[in-house]
């Protein structure tokens, strides 16, 4: 008989948190990462570029209280959580990137492409494997800094949140491995099959949470009593397109929205409409001046998920590019100081 597990919601605590104390004249500090496959490479080597500029190549992530990243973005997250540094991570994208989406050679690319129809189109055994290289075996109570990643539940269809202990209502995680939540967070449909889990199924968060940052922002409100307006925010995207619908799209069908195509149509609006929205949300918040968005100018030419080529030639550019521009900005409002030590609450 094959186990089925209980909805993650049965168990949700669901009454309001008790908030944790937070020092009434510091800043809570939140770092957020757009998921975007290999387009992570820009958030990589923005904070890469970050960190050599005005911290002598030290890690950016003991600035911030809180890290919060889907798929890509959650990989990105996790490895500066467990301490390292954004440019050993922007190594894994410029290294590595054509390990995870290798590009077939022209004699069996057609047949590639005519089984990516029905099956998945990268083997998630070598994302695996490459995960292992960047995580080993530690678990999230091991991360040096709060995380908090978005994934999806397929077997019930339920969004579906890792957290570091750092409330002590959040228990469940702690012990899960980071290669685990890495593969859960980036599993994104048609790239790669759905990750098991005890008996559920997961996919990836930017199902319903490519931008992060209202999961990381409500997290912080519920759990610290910390005033909104001193919360700064630097959410960080992975490049945004102009998705303009033409007539045809206004009275279409399946065809027409391109239901048939690696990324169809309706899921990059309904991924821009959810960054767009949280975001507003966010200004609405905390203020739109204590967040700052750095993403590359819309482009009208679409970047796939996986042009580890075209990644690799436009994104480092266009990462020192905005880091000449707004560095000392980010500098100003995130690297006064670093934070105070991250304490896991206990297991009672």
């Amino acid at each position: 008989m094959n186990y089925i597990p209980p909805r993650r919601s049965d168990g949700t605590i669901e009454h309001t948190r008790v908030k944790l104390p937070w020092p009434k004249d510091r800043l809570f500090r939140i770092l957020t990462i757009d998921g975007g496959g290999i387009r992570g490479l820009f958030p990589a080597a923005y904070l890469a570029e970050i960190e050599r500029r005005y911290l002598g190549g030290a890690s950016i992530a003991k600035h911030f209280d809180m890290i919060a990243g889907t798929s890509t973005g959650g990989i990105i997250a996790l490895g500066l959580a467990s301490g390292k540094t954004a440019k050993e991570i922007s190594a894994i994208y410029t290294e590595r990137g054509e390990y995870i989406f290798p590009k077939p050679n022209r004699l069996v690319g057609w047949w590639k492409s005519l089984r990516s129809l029905k099956n998945s189109k990268y083997d998630r055994a070598v994302l695996q494997d490459e995960l292992l290289r960047v995580f080993g075996h530690d678990v999230l109570d091991s991360a040096q800094t709060r995380v908090v990643i978005p994934s999806f539940e397929g077997e019930y269809g339920e969004p579906f949140l890792y957290k570091t202990p750092h409330h002590p209502d959040y228990q469940k995680d702690r012990h899960k491995a980071l290669v685990d939540i890495a593969q859960h967070t980036a599993a994104a449909p048609s790239y790669f099959a759905a990750a098991e889990n005890h008996g559920y199924h997961m996919l990836d968060g930017g199902i319903w949470a490519n931008n992060p940052i209202m999961q990381a922002l409500v997290d912080v409100l519920a759990c610290y009593d910390v005033p909104r307006e001193n919360i700064r925010i630097l959410s960080i995207g992975t490049g945004d397109e102009t998705v303009e619908l033409a007539k045809r799209h206004l009275k279409g069908g399946k065809l027409d929205w391109g239901v048939s195509t690696q990324v169809p149509l309706l899921f990059r609006l309904a991924a821009r409409a959810q960054s767009k929205n949280a975001l507003g949300q966010a200004f609405l918040l905390v203020g739109k001046p204590n967040v700052i968005r750095v993403d590359m100018d819309e482009r009208e030419r679409h970047m796939d998920l996986d042009d580890v080529a075209r990644a690799k030639a436009e994104l480092p550019n266009f990462a020192r590019a905005h880091a000449e521009s707004n560095g000392q900005l980010i500098r100003q409002i995130f690297l006064a100081d670093e934070v105070d030590q991250f304490v896991r609450c206990p297991n009672l």
